[in-house]
C-alpha cells in the first residue's frame, strides 16, 4: 500500500514539473525579450541617438506587372469566350446529367427488385399462414364432433348405468322380502 502512494505521489510530481517547464517553452522566449527590453530602457519610441535609414531599395513588383491576367481572372469567367471550350463543358455537363440519371434508374431498379421479392415473400408467408389457420379450424372441428359425440356417449353409458342401478335395487329388494 505505501509504495503504491509514493509512486502516485512521484507520478503528480512529474507531471506537476512537466506543465511547469512546457508553460516555461511556451511563453518563455516573450517573458525574456520583454523583460530584457524593459531592463535596457528601450522604449517604444526611437530614441534620438538613433540616425534616420538611408535607403535606395527599388518598389516591390506589383502582381499586375508579373502576370497582368491575373487579377481579372475569376472563375465564371473561364473559357466563357472559348467555343471549344464551350462546346466540352456542354458536353460534360450533359454526360453528368446523362449519368445522374441512369444512376437513380438503377437505383429504382434496385429498389423496385427488393420490393417486388418483399412483396413475394409476404406472398408465400400468408399462404403458409392460411394453410396453418385451415389446419387449425379443421382439427378444431374434429374435436367438436368428438367432443359432442363423446358427450352423447356418456349420457347413453349414464342412462345404461341408472337402469342398471334401478334393476339391481329391484332384484335386492325382491331378494330381501
Amino acid at each position: 500500500m505505501g509504495g503504491s502512494r509514493r509512486s502516485g505521489a512521484c507520478v503528480k510530481c512529474c507531471l506537476v514539473l512537466f506543465a511547469v517547464a512546457s508553460a516555461l517553452c511556451v511563453s518563455g522566449p516573450a517573458l525574456y525579450w520583454r523583460y530584457k527590453k524593459g531592463f535596457t530602457g528601450i522604449s517604444s519610441y526611437p530614441s534620438s541617438s538613433c540616425a534616420p535609414c538611408v535607403c535606395d531599395c527599388p518598389p516591390p513588383i506589383s502582381l499586375q506587372k508579373i502576370a497582368p491576367g491575373l487579377i481579372n481572372l475569376s472563375i465564371t469567367d473561364c473559357g466563357k469566350h472559348d467555343p471549344e471550350l464551350n462546346m466540352e463543358m456542354e458536353k460534360q455537363f450533359v454526360d453528368l446529367l446523362t449519368e445522374e440519371l441512369k444512376l437513380q434508374e438503377v437505383v429504382a431498379e434496385e429498389h423496385t427488385h427488393h420490393m417486388n421479392a418483399t412483396l413475394v415473400d409476404a406472398k408465400r408467408l400468408a399462404s403458409q399462414y392460411q394453410k396453418e389457420a385451415e389446419k387449425c379450424n379443421a382439427a378444431t372441428e374434429t374435436c367438436e364432433e368428438a367432443r359432442e359425440r363423446a358427450k352423447a356417449a356418456l349420457a347413453k353409458e349414464k342412462l345404461r348405468v341408472e337402469r342398471i342401478f334401478i334393476n339391481n335395487d329391484s332384484i335386492m329388494v325382491i331378494s330381501w322380502i
